[in-house]
């Protein structure tokens, strides 16, 4: 049996059980503190010298062991790899694997963007607030993936061999990083990137440390690049799904589609009214849907629409008429139109509970030919290229002045659809000044049908016939109102008014030279009727109206001379006479002069303030001596002017 006491000897056996049984260094201490006691010299010198060659022995062991613990998480590291991760998952694994394989205190990774700056990832151990996707645009990480090997240095910001850059020296500072090693992940010919991982203590790596974490680098590149095809496959795997999901629920709609055209045909065939076609495209469409006239006037509708603003939404209906395609008015409401060939039938606002989608508006599309079938059915016409109401304007302007019989069939037509020519009527011709021609169309087609009047298009101008009297009063409404539609000024001449088919003719060829006079004029964007032209209208109308000229510039003087016996208009002649001098008009007149001034206010108070003015005072002179001139011819003495 083995005693206690020769356990402890010292001597090179104990130096061999203590190495044998991997003791702590302390214990060869304590040996060597015994030999100073209990051997000789030459004994203590031959234990010194195995003790240090256990201390050998012992430092290769602790190697071997972090070699085996190092290999051991090398391959813990690349069994958890082939486990399915995601990119954002995989790089935290390497990040944490790496940095208790070394003993770091921090690790993390930078992938190369397309520009070629590093994006930071998966940060373990950091303490400052490192955002994922913080770019490097230089540093050791651009010089390790340029060099294709690993960098390493003991202390990072007094190591002036490195590349530095503000970003990376910014970080480093806020992290207190001291030892840094940047390992390039690198993949076939290509490096994905850059892992790194740092102490806070200056610390030289040794060759087996650097050796795991390139090993570790490798594998991690490897994994990388798996993980980001994986997710490629991933999301063509769900695009596709999308894609095959759209098809069926396109499919699904298509049948739909197909259901709800079959239905409002037979509705349609069967003679079903506007109602129950409305009520059957609202179901289609999930909807509330109302059919309006080109005038805006509901003609059926499966529900109120009560904040709806009719002007806008008439507005918005010209819009899509011009485009001849549906607009989206407000938030969550279509207007479409309704047409048959060049006709305007009307127009369809709908407001479904969902989006509409591409079917969807399909079926919208459907919904108003089957409104225009019926309405055509309705009304008993042909789809024709020509607007019937056009026709009928044509037929009126080339309608000769003498020939009753066709005036007398023209009647009849435009009696059947409601409209009245034996009444005063004017005619208009309209000339938008800065584009929108066709949006202008559609807005007069809508205007004529609800002022109960006629349209029709000639050399670039609108032509509307409307019922009235004031023919200079409906020109400025029209071009305010159409102005206002367009955004840009219009030009209107006016004529009229006109008591029978045969009159329209003629006004037409009056409204058209009135028009031209505006742009004669320079004052293109205004409106006027020939009687606003004073004399320059009495020269451009066919019918050369002397008296209408007269009335319309001095005859409230005329008339009031003729009730209260005064002499305005012969004061107004002595006034002109004299170059405008009230003093000199009263000693013609033999009057006084204040005479003379009262009788003038009492003429500005007649024809308005504005009647010296150079534009209008001409008139009044032309309709004074055409006046004169006339009592002359018909009396035969100067006497009777005032009658």
């Amino acid at each position: 049996m083995v005693d206690e006491a020769d356990i402890h000897r010292p001597d090179l056996l104990t130096v061999l059980r203590l190495l044998a049984e991997e003791a702590p260094l302390e214990s060869y201490e304590e040996l060597l503190l015994r030999a100073g006691q209990e051997c000789s010299a030459v004994e203590r010198l031959r234990l010194e010298q195995a003790v240090r060659l256990a201390y050998v022995i012992h430092a290769s062991q602790d190697r071997r062991r972090q070699r085996e613990d190092g290999l051991a998480e090398l391959v813990d590291t690349a069994r958890d790899m082939t486990q399915p991760h995601d990119l954002g998952e995989l790089l935290h694994v390497i990040t944490r694997r790496v940095k208790r394989i070394v003993n770091a205190d921090l690790a993390c990774i930078g992938l190369r963007e397309d520009d070629g700056s590093l994006s930071l990832h998966a940060p373990e151990g950091a303490t400052t607030a490192v955002v994922p996707g913080m770019r490097l645009d230089g540093g050791p990480g651009h010089q390790a993936i340029a060099m294709g090997a690993p960098l390493w240095t003991a202390d990072y910001l007094r190591d002036t061999g490195l590349e530095h850059c503000p970003h990376a020296d910014e970080f480093v500072r806020a992290e207190g990083i001291k030892s840094l090693l940047a390992v390039p992940l690198i993949h076939g010919d290509s490096a994905l990137g850059v892992l790194f991982c740092a102490t806070r203590s200056v610390r030289r790596l040794t060759p087996e440390e650097i050796g795991l974490v390139c090993s570790l680098a490798a594998l991690g590149a490897v994994a990388i690049e798996r993980a980001e095809r994986l997710q490629d496959a991933r999301s063509e795997v769900s695009e596709l799904e999308l894609d095959g999901f759209r098809a069926r629920t396109t499919l699904a709609r298509l049948e739909q589609l197909g259901d709800a055209q079959s239905r409002m045909m037979s509705l349609l065939l069967s003679g079903a009214d506007l109602d129950t076609v409305a009520q059957a495209a609202a179901d289609a469409l999930d909807s509330t849907l109302q059919l309006r006239d080109p005038a805006g006037r509901v003609m059926t509708a499966t529900a109120d629409m009560p904040d709806l603003d009719d002007a806008a939404v008439a507005r918005t209906s010209w819009d899509a008429h011009a485009r001849r395609t549906s607009v989206v008015h407000g938030e969550g409401t279509w207007v479409t139109p309704v047409v048959a060939g060049a006709e305007n039938l009307g127009f369809v606002v709908l407001r479904p509970t969902t989006a509409l989608v591409g079917e969807d508006q399909q079926v919208l599309r459907l919904v108003t030919q089957t409104f225009a079938l019926q309405l055509l059915l309705q009304r008993g016409t042909a789809v024709t290229q020509a607007p019937v109401h056009d026709a009928l304007f044509n037929a009126l302007l080339a309608l000769p002045s003498r020939d009753g019989q066709q005036a007398r069939h023209l009647e009849q037509r435009l009696s059947d659809i409601g409209l009245d020519l034996t009444g005063p009527h004017v005619l208009l011709a309209v000339r938008p000044e800065g584009g929108g021609y066709g949006r202008a169309i559609v807005w007069a087609s809508s205007y004529a049908d609800a002022h109960a009047g006629l349209k029709t298009v000639q050399d670039g101008c609108v032509m509307l016939l409307l019922p009235g009297t004031d023919a200079s009063a409906i020109a400025r409404s029209v071009g305010a109102e159409l102005a206002a539609v367009l955004g840009h000024p219009v030009t209107v001449g006016a004529a009229g008014p006109g008591r029978d088919p045969g009159d329209v003719a003629r006004l037409h060829a009056e409204a058209l030279r009135c028009l031209e006079a505006l742009t004669t004029l320079d004052a293109a964007g205004s409106t006027a009727a020939l009687g606003d032209l004073g004399f320059m209208g009495l020269l451009l109308s066919e019918t050369h109206d002397v008296s209408g000229f007269i009335d319309t510039t001095i005859g409230p003087v005329l008339d009031y001379d003729r009730k209260n016996a005064t002499g305005l208009t012969e004061t107004l002649e002595a006034y002109f006479a004299t170059g405008a001098s009230p003093s000199k008009a009263a000693e013609t007149l033999h009057v006084h002069p204040n005479t003379v001034s009262r009788r003038l206010e009492r003429i500005s108070a007649l024809l308005g303030s504005g009647w010296q003015q150079p534009d209008r005072v001409l008139d009044v002179q032309l309709a004074l001596r055409t006046h004169r001139m006339r009592s002359v011819l018909r009396l035969g003495a100067p006497d009777a002017a005032r009658s």
